[in-house]
């Protein structure tokens, strides 16, 4: 049956409301299919506003993937803020997508990508507002299987009771997997019900569904095993690896929104993977091997998305872009092609041991020079051989230097506060560091007007991190080593004056902790969080410290454990952790191995160049670092100048 679109609803209640535009879809590149025609259905979600979702490159790649498919369609929804919740509330208008305005509850699946642990109220929001049962064991087969991906899909278990299933790692070979079987029990005639499909998935391997899965828990609220309930179902579940980035060149045509957002530019991704090794960096450790993209693959992704979209800017993405074996060819050869016209390029953060001004001039060859942004992460060199970032301050100092000579004036300098064996004195070196800064700086460029900003953000350990195991630091310390950092950095007001400050309290940081390491006991404190009226938990304005920790008080201390049990207490080498049946390639024993040799302080060599120290992903995945140089250039374009 065809599905009708909420639009003429909604429209009387977009005027009453801020940035009304973000709800109305017809962005550039968006594509609506014909509801009868397509069998398999996606929703796909970005549980934050329109503004931060529409950019997500993971959302736009699945988007476009699944719509090339001559038997699915997807749209897209986001989270709604609370002065449209309202009023849809008040006028019976559910979830929406942006494309056609269906209800997402009428979707096959809704997927779900979460880049952060506190989008999960979010999620509960747009399960309401939809009218899908919150808890999954409620779901019946005429309910989408509620799917949770992204970074924080690596430990869904503080989710479990809500979402169907997760699926961890890459997504482009995944989602077309899924696709069929959902497609292949639809044409049975949906044998078995919501139970067999799911079964189904989870027999790939590939697919985590929780329901499938007893928790059993010692006196003393350790986890005792996580073992199947059922006898086809494996015990343990792998992520996802695109190998051959080349053959997925997506996104080919980069939606281009209609209301202002986070980044306004084309993104390529470069390359995925990063074995740099640095203790805190999840994201760096669950998406190993390192995968390149060729440079042609890369120069014909950048002069497709321009050509689709009108952009005036590139980002080359990775977790550190500066690292891809051809840098220095992809920014030139890119710079030539488009010299005389208005497109720029721009790396995102860079690490000092990988800039070099030639870099930075090709970058910004067609005029536009923004800041540079380099991220010792740690104030010390002790703390920093302990998270194994090892930059010295004499490279940072040499790196900036350069950067000053060369023209820039400004320069940002992004750390973390809460960092393992951290004292005050690794903090305030942060200080000394910003004014060495500044000094070096005025002299190179012989000019007064030269800027740096520092940024602190609060640590949480993650999942399949070495630091998994650390007891994250509570929030009165971070917060009272911030202000003497503020005091430091003021105490010679020469200096102090040229130095921006910008750093983030405590308190989200340890919700994000028990979020992050949580297990399944923690799904009550989100629900009792958000029926409180816990919104946009990201979002400083929004977020409730309170909110949590009378919920955590409310809902964990009968069960014997806390917010403080969660997050400040540090794990013991055997203790079962709630994500180790969930497979990211890391070999456990080895991250113990690695947690103790950041306590020792020792430092761990970057494997793309140095021979293989067993972490494990490669033989356990079956697949292998992919570095290039492919020794190929790219071939001028007939250029338009504009």
């Amino acid at each position: 049956m065809s599905v009708q679109s909420v639009f003429p609803r909604l429209e009387n209640l977009l005027p009453k409301v801020q940035k009304p535009i973000q709800y109305v879809g017809g962005e550039l590149n968006s594509t609506i299919k014909d509801w009868d025609a397509h069998p398999v259905r996606w929703a796909l979600m970005y549980p934050d506003a329109y503004e931060v979702g529409l950019p997500n490159q993971g959302i736009q790649i699945l988007y476009e993937i699944l719509n090339e498919r001559p038997d699915a369609l997807a749209e897209r929804t986001y989270a709604v803020w609370p002065d449209l919740e309202k009023l849809m509330r008040e006028n019976d208008v559910p979830q929406f997508t942006v494309d056609a305005h269906r209800p997402v509850r009428a979707f096959d699946v809704l997927g779900v990508s979460f880049a952060t642990e506190l989008g999960y109220t979010n999620l509960l929001t747009a399960l309401d507002l939809a009218g899908i049962p919150m808890n999954s064991a409620d779901r019946t087969e005429d309910h989408p299987i509620v799917l949770a991906g992204g970074h924080a899909a690596f430990n869904p278990e503080p989710i479990a009771d809500f979402i169907d299933a997760a699926v961890l790692g890459d997504g482009e070979e995944a989602v077309n997997e899924m696709t069929d079987v959902i497609r292949d029990w639809k044409a049975e005639g949906r044998p078995g019900g919501r139970d067999e499909v799911l079964l189904r998935l989870a027999r790939t391997e590939a697919v985590y569904v929780p329901r499938f899965y007893d928790v059993d828990y010692l006196p003393d609220g350790r986890i005792q095993r996580v073992v199947p309930n059922r006898a086809d179902v494996p015990f343990r579940i792998r992520k996802r690896t695109t190998m051959d980035l080349d053959a997925w060149p997506y996104p080919k045509q980069p939606l281009v929104p209609l209301a202002e957002t986070v980044h306004e530019r084309a993104s390529v991704e470069i390359f995925r993977g990063c074995t740099r090794g640095c203790r805190f960096c999840q994201a760096g450790m669950i998406t190993r091997p390192v995968r390149e993209r060729s440079i042609t693959g890369i120069g014909e992704m950048v002069d497709a998305s321009l050509k689709a979209t009108g952009f005036q800017e590139v980002g080359l993405l990775s977790l550190s872009s500066a690292d891809h074996s051809e840098i220095a060819e992809v920014t030139k050869d890119l710079a030539d092609r488009y010299e005389g016209t208005s497109t720029s390029l721009s790396l995102p953060s860079t690490r000092v041991d990988a800039f070099n001004i030639d870099l930075a001039n090709e970058l910004s060859r067609n005029g536009r020079r923004s800041g540079l942004t380099f991220a010792p992460e740690g104030g010390s060199e002790r703390l920093r051989r302990v998270i194994n970032k090892m930059v010295s301050k004499d490279d940072l100092i040499r790196t900036v230097t350069a950067a000053y000579s060369a023209g820039w004036t400004q320069v940002k300098l992004y750390f973390m506060c809460g960092l393992p064996t951290e004292t005050d004195e690794d903090v305030l070196e942060i200080a000394e560091m910003a004014h060495d800064v500044i000094r070096a700086g005025r002299q190179a460029a012989g000019r007064k007007d030269i800027r740096c900003t520092v940024s602190i953000g609060g640590f949480v350990p993650k999942p399949h991190t070495p630091f998994q195991w650390a007891a994250q630091e509570d929030p009165d310390v971070v917060d009272d080593r911030l202000r003497k950092l503020r005091q430091a950095i003021n105490a010679d007001r020469g200096l102090g004056k040229a130095i921006g400050y910008r750093y983030h309290d405590g308190k989200p940081s340890l919700i994000e902790g028990l979020l992050s390491r949580g297990d399944r006991r923690v799904g009550r404190v989100i629900r009792k969080v958000w029926e409180e009226g816990g919104r946009f938990d990201g979002w400083h304005e929004h977020f409730s410290y309170e909110r949590w920790i009378d919920a955590a008080k409310t809902e964990l201390e009968p069960l014997g454990v806390s917010l403080a049990w969660f997050t400040t207490r540090e794990r013991e080498e055997l203790e079962v952790l709630p994500w180790d049946h969930l497979d990211s390639g890391l070999d456990k024993e080895w991250l113990w191995d690695d947690w103790q040799d950041a306590l020792d302080s020792v430092e761990q060599d970057d494997c793309r160049w140095t021979p293989c120290f067993d972490c494990g992903v490669c033989p356990t995945m079956d697949t292998e670092i992919q570095i290039g140089p492919t020794g190929k250039r790219l071939l001028p374009l007939t250029v338009v100048n504009s």
